[in-house]
């Protein structure tokens, strides 16, 4: 897990051409490029974790695989691994967040109609450090 204020550029991506693991237009693939900035508070060599800039709780963190995937259920046929490791990341976001004993939720929407805007899979954390989380979402 590193600390910092933008993402770290994909590595080894292709020399020329459009990268397969990135899709054009995706603000998540921009942000994971280092291209579009976000706070940035966790990454793996699978996943990366910042602020999402309208938080629905106290700690409210997006997880995001640095390869695009579409939503939660191709990451899984897909990639399996990474979704271990963005789940992994997940936890550890909201126990480094403060969260008590580390509790959390981590939702997934899949499709424009269960509220996904941004089609390039990703979990949001959500804990009320200190406290406990009020209401469902």
């Amino acid at each position: 897990m590193t600390d910092s204020d933008q993402a770290t550029p994909r590595r080894d991506a292709p020399a020329g051409g459009a990268d397969p693991r990135r899709q054009d237009g995706c603000v998540f693939c921009g942000i994971v490029a280092g291209e579009v900035p976000a706070e940035l508070v966790a990454s793996t060599d699978a996943v990366v974790a910042f602020r999402d800039l309208a938080p629905q709780a106290p700690l409210h963190v997006l997880v995001v695989p640095r390869d695009h995937h579409p939503d939660v259920v191709a990451l899984a046929a897909e990639a399996p691994g990474v979704l271990a490791d963005l789940v992994a990341t997940g936890a550890r976001v909201a126990a480094d967040g403060g969260a008590a004993a580390g509790e959390h939720r981590l939702v997934f929407n899949t499709g424009a109609s269960a509220g996904q805007t941004v089609h390039h899979a990703h979990g949001h954390v959500l804990a009320a450090p200190g406290g406990e989380l009020a209401g469902s979402l």
